[in-house]
């Protein structure tokens, strides 16, 4: 009967949905069809204005006209109303990555539920069954899965019921009296019970994490809300304090130029009407001359005589004692003056800007432990290494060899000193450690990228844009445009590196037992730094974490 239904589907099929066909049409090639099916495959020829069969690909100009078949839906009626149903849609088929019915034949149906206690996997319609059956019921039925042999014992072929608490594994209810007796064993239900409890107990000590990190996340949140609100208040209160200090120079400013203009006024008025008394002065001396010359010439003796009183005799000479020409000093004391202010107030900025950016600075770490929290980890940059030097341990230790490297040419390459440079740029703050070994000692530095790479002041603390600590057996000595500054500290083969970019800190510490302060450098960094390794035999940057 199974096979007559099958036979009878595949007969009245609509050959696209594979389906029984609704609204069934014929068309003229004799092939027959649900109308939406069809209409929806000639939808898709309309462009080529030629419609065909489906299945014997016979052609029709123009698109024919469809009607319903009366006679074939009231056979499709007949047929449902006797117990034929339409086949199962594509999607119910199981695919490769589903799980099929094991009772299915033919094309398997994708299973609905699994049976650990059978163990097999069911359909909807082969499931019925164990829903029905009082006896079936009984079984544990879960979401399909293709992993049911798994709860078999492949000695005994039987469904492992129970659990080995001592050997911690599924077993048998055989496996319990065989090879595992004497062994604590109970119910797998029982274990799972116990087991359900812990996760729970694991589920509620989770979620109790997830709550206070949450809190913690919010309160961070919080804290860099606060923090930006803070900041943004102190830049717009140091604008307007600035726009202050710059209005309130304008205006000194504008008043010393009014104060030197007004004197410079006073001072040319008054020059100005003393050149004009000594102009009179000197008409009249020449009017004078000319009246005295004029009388020497004189032959009459009583003439001469009679005029020369009243005409030798002079007016009083203008005083020019206050003429004092000092070209371009007559203001040299307020030149003098605003200098002075200027190199006050340049003072009192450095000492100011030190004491805000203190201010500004978190406490350095002082034990290892506080120094690790800021550790780095660094490797070394090939492209920067002297053709002298071997790579290796993750490009993170250099040793100095006798024969060339083949590195290829690169521009960040060094080719004077035997240095190479770390592959990860450093800014806030940093910690790393170094060992070295061997003759020649090593030189640890931190450098800006645009170090030259060639000649002798590419060496590391040669040069303003680098600071070096060069490492020796028996000294320590740090290197700045080079400037020697011989330092004093425990011996060691490790050096620690401290670096605060934004606080303009860069700290070398000894490490041995304890860690020891070699030098401090306080300074301004204005561009990202690398570190930096120059090798006598053989340095490593350590790896801290």
């Amino acid at each position: 009967m199974a096979q007559k239904d099958q036979l009878d589907r595949e007969t009245f099929s609509c050959s696209i949905c594979l389906d029984l066909p609704k609204d069934p049409v014929t068309i003229p090639c004799g092939h027959s069809y649900c109308m939406s099916c069809i209409k929806t495959h000639w939808d898709g020829e309309d462009q080529r204005k030629t419609y065909s069969c489906p299945q014997c690909r016979q052609a029709f100009t123009p698109r024919p006209v469809l009607k319903k078949s009366t006679m074939l839906a009231a056979l499709v009626e007949q047929l449902k109303k006797t117990g034929l149903q339409s086949a199962p849609a594509d999607h119910c088929y199981a695919g490769p990555e589903d799980v099929a019915c094991d009772v299915c034949t033919g094309r398997k149906l994708k299973a609905f539920k699994s049976c650990l206690t059978c163990p097999a996997s069911y359909c909807e319609n082969h499931l019925q069954p164990h829903l029905k059956s009082t006896k079936l019921k009984k079984h544990k039925l879960v979401e399909p899965s293709e992993k049911l042999q798994e709860n078999i014992c492949s000695r005994h072929d039987e469904v492992m019921k129970m659990f080995c608490r001592t050997d911690q594994q599924s077993i048998c209810s055989l496996c319990s009296v065989d090879e595992f007796k004497g062994h604590d064993t109970v119910p797998a239900a029982a274990e799972r019970t116990e087991r359900q409890r812990e996760l729970e107990v694991s589920r509620l000590n989770i979620q109790q994490r997830i709550q206070h990190r949450e809190k913690d996340v919010k309160l961070l949140q919080q804290e860099v809300e606060a923090v930006s609100l803070s900041a943004d208040k102190a830049v717009e209160d140091s604008e307007k304090i600035f726009t202050q200090l710059i209005r309130l120079l304008q205006k000194r400013s504008s008043d010393v130029k009014q104060q030197i203009r007004s004197q410079q006024e006073t001072e040319v008025s008054r020059v100005k009407e003393l050149q004009e008394k000594l102009q009179q002065e000197i008409t009249e001396l020449k009017r004078k001359d000319a009246e005295l010359k004029q009388l020497s010439h004189t032959e009459d003796h009583n003439q001469f005589l009679h005029n020369y009183p009243s005409v030798s005799r002079l007016s009083e000479p203008t005083d020019s004692s206050s003429i004092n020409i000092c070209p371009l000093r007559y203001f040299e004391d307020v030149t003098a003056a605003v200098s002075e202010l200027r190199d006050k107030l340049k003072d009192i900025l450095r000492d100011e800007w030190t004491n805000i950016s203190l201010a500004e600075k978190e406490p350095e770490p002082k034990t290892r432990a506080e120094f690790l929290q800021y550790s780095r980890e660094i490797t070394l940059d090939p492209n920067t290494a002297h053709t002298y030097l071997l790579l290796s341990e993750g490009n993170r230790k250099a040793e100095r060899m006798r024969q060339q490297q083949s590195y290829s040419s690169h521009t960040d390459r060094f080719t004077f000193w035997c240095q190479v440079l770390s592959r990860e740029s450093l800014t806030g703050r940093c910690y790393w450690e170094v060992d070295w070994s061997g003759g020649g000692g090593a030189d640890v530095a931190v450098t800006y990228k645009n170090i030259s790479r060639a000649g002798r002041e590419s060496g590391f603390g040669l040069n303003d844009t680098s600071w070096s600590l060069v490492c020796d057996t028996d000294s320590y000595n740090v290197y700045f445009n080079s400037i020697k500054t011989p330092v004093s500290g425990p011996g060691s083969s490790r050096v620690g590196v401290y670096l605060d970019h934004s606080a303009g800190i860069l700290s070398f510490y000894s490490v041995s037992g304890t860690m020891t302060l070699l030098h401090r450098v306080q300074t301004t960094f204005t561009q990202p730094l690398y570190a930096g390794l120059c090798v006598g035999a053989t340095a490593e940057l350590c790896k801290l974490k």
